[in-house]
């Protein structure tokens, strides 16, 4: 685009600007933080699903088979607490939080053991079909429950008539679009893990220096990962144009949106080590929950703004600029 183009054009819309819509529309539509509430509350007062009772025989095995190997008994033994003490932790129902669209959660990072009542009830998941069974389920429900949640989020501040309907195609969308984003993960996961192993093989040096040059590409492409679902629930597009209208407006507005994403993140981050500060078994516990549900639900709110506006900006300055330029040919 031109400078002249430019100058004729309103400014875009501002960080600072979005982030505050955010905060005042949930504190307008308090109730939209019901959902990660819920989901937090469950994980630290609700029973936990353990996969404990179904890796001590593997443990086990392990451990027979690497002695049989030659690997020094304290090794042995250090893995086998180590992994004992992760598998002690790990709650199955953390699977509920889902990525990149899902309920948010402060617990899922925590994984208490302890509560104000004492301690945790816990179910064990003893068999590879009981196992499967609830990794299935547990996501697909995160998948649903993500895209119910980011739904009313966005309702909020794109208001529609067709709500019934908006809502059930976003839900479905929302549910290919993350079955979409595990298969590229996985696709694009598991090579370049190989890659790394076999580089740390050779030089530690040479895969440090890829290490961070893959950071490097991470962080170009977390603008638009992050904007990638955000069509679908502001514009109900399906999930495939969502993810290139994300590209698109990444690719325009990419100084901007970064220092948005940069902001929203140092927000969330931030003031998560503020929530955690409570020891899981005592009530305080309660208002790092309420403050966490609240501060990310308002900055997601945030983002679907500055997605609206943004976009609504991009398309009067690409007209304006095609205008123009047809007006030169002519």
């Amino acid at each position: 685009m031109d400078t002249s183009t430019l100058e004729s054009l309103p400014p875009p819309p501002g960080v600072v600007g979005s982030l505050r819509a955010g905060f005042d529309a949930i504190a307008s539509h308090f109730m939209v933080i019901l959902l990660p509430l819920a989901l937090d509350l469950w994980l630290w007062l609700g029973p936990h699903l353990s996969l404990e009772e179904f890796f001590k025989p593997i443990l086990a095995d392990f451990s027979k088979i690497a002695g049989a190997g030659g690997v020094p008994v304290a090794d042995i033994d250090n893995a086998l607490k180590i992994y004992g003490t992760l598998f002690h932790g790990f709650n199955l129902f953390s699977m509920l939080r889902t990525f990149p669209i899902g309920i948010f959660s402060l617990m899922t990072g925590r994984m208490p053991l302890e509560t104000p009542f004492g301690g945790t009830t816990v179910w064990q998941v003893n068999t590879a079909t009981s196992l499967l069974s609830n990794l299935l389920g547990l996501t697909l429900a995160g998948w649903l429950g993500g895209g119910l949640f980011f739904y009313w989020v966005s309702a909020i501040v794109t208001p529609a008539k067709d709500d019934r309907i908006r809502s059930v195609q976003a839900v479905l969308q929302t549910a290919f679009f993350s079955f979409v984003w595990v298969v590229v993960s996985f696709l694009l996961g598991m090579p370049v893990m190989l890659v790394i192993y076999l580089l740390f093989a050779l030089s530690s040096s040479l895969a440090q220096g890829v290490l961070l040059f893959l950071g490097f590409l991470s962080m170009w492409l977390l603008v638009p990962l992050f904007f990638s679902p955000h069509g679908i629930f502001v514009k109900k597009q399906n999930a495939l144009v969502s993810i290139v209208n994300g590209l698109r407006m990444a690719r325009f507005t990419l100084p901007t949106s970064s220092m948005f994403v940069l902001s929203a993140f140092l927000l969330g981050i931030g003031l998560n080590f503020l929530w955690s500060v409570p020891p899981e078994d005592s009530w305080m516990m309660l208002v790092g929950i309420f403050g966490h549900a609240f501060v990310t639900t308002a900055l997601l709110a945030a983002s679907f703004i500055y997605y609206r506006d943004m976009n609504a900006w991009l398309e009067v300055a690409l007209d304006r600029f095609k205008t123009k330029a047809t007006t030169r040919q002519a």
